[in-house]
């Protein structure tokens, strides 16, 4: 992969990690998390669901117990929350794919209905990957400080991933998993920090495709670290508001008044 992004002015800019800095202050997500249970009545008021299924994709190197938080919060707001059958999110391979392609056929056939994916971090690239292979069973996807730029030089964990998975994990080399940076073809959001201390956040921003008759993605900053995005109050907000969407009625995000303090004016130049 060649280490060079493209910013939105169209001017090539060489693809990098974030700065260690805000890699040696990522412990700031146990704050987040300690906020996250001071916010309680605000998570109560959030918009209900209407009981379809989600799935919660974890991040690299974790497992379901990083999602529990989130995937309570989803459950008393209405949705039918699930965890992802596959343990921890270590090696990507064909067996995995197909363990996660299944899981999405059960939900789907047990409600009838389609599935909302969310994944985080490297969860969130799974996520955007199985919607491009079953769009006609996946709702929309949200994806969490994902390396969604199809270089793996805006990570601090690329050498780790090689490492454990290879330059090209098996995926790859069946031909999937390429073009990471196009979006699948159903409602997507990419919620970012730029004080991200392990995915540099130009590698998670979504540009859209200007060749669509709609345009059906977006992403939407927040205050947070990446070890604290899933459980950050405003990440939280943004999910409840894109899941609450009726199906076939999406519209880009536009937080209520209170919550606007919450959400910086997206920038990627």
């Amino acid at each position: 992969m060649a280490s060079i992004a493209i910013d939105t002015a169209g001017s090539a800019r060489k693809a990098e990690p974030p700065h260690r800095f805000w890699t040696l202050v990522e412990g700031r997500a146990m704050l987040e998390l300690g906020l996250l249970f001071a916010s309680r009545p605000l998570m109560a008021s959030l918009p209900k669901g209407d009981g379809h299924a989600v799935m919660v994709l974890p991040g690299f190197m974790a497992s379901n117990s990083s999602t529990v938080p989130m995937r309570n919060i989803l459950a008393r707001l209405g949705y039918d929350a699930h965890g992802w059958d596959s343990g921890r999110n270590v090696k990507i391979d064909n067996a995995l794919i197909r363990r996660l392609e299944n899981q999405i056929e059960r939900l789907f056939k047990a409600s009838g209905r389609t599935v909302s994916l969310v994944g985080w971090s490297l969860g969130g690239v799974l996520a955007r990957e199985l919607a491009k292979l079953h769009p006609d069973k996946v709702r929309l996807v949200i994806s969490l400080g994902s390396p969604i730029s199809d270089d793996r030089g805006h990570t601090h964990a690329a050498r780790l991933f090689e490492m454990l998975n290879g330059k090209e994990p098996e995926p790859m080399q069946n031909g999937r998993f390429r073009g990471l940076d196009e979006a699948p073809p159903v409602p997507t959001t990419s919620i970012f920090t730029k004080t991200d201390g392990i995915v540099h956040w130009r590698g998670s921003v979504q540009h859209p495709d200007k060749a669509a008759a709609e345009q059906t993605t977006e992403n939407i900053q927040v205050h947070a670290s990446h070890c604290g995005l899933g459980v950050n109050p405003s990440v939280m907000v943004a999910i409840a508001d894109r899941l609450a969407q009726a199906e076939g009625a999406w519209q880009p995000f536009a937080p209520a008044l209170i919550h606007q303090w919450m959400f910086p004016r997206t920038s990627v130049a």
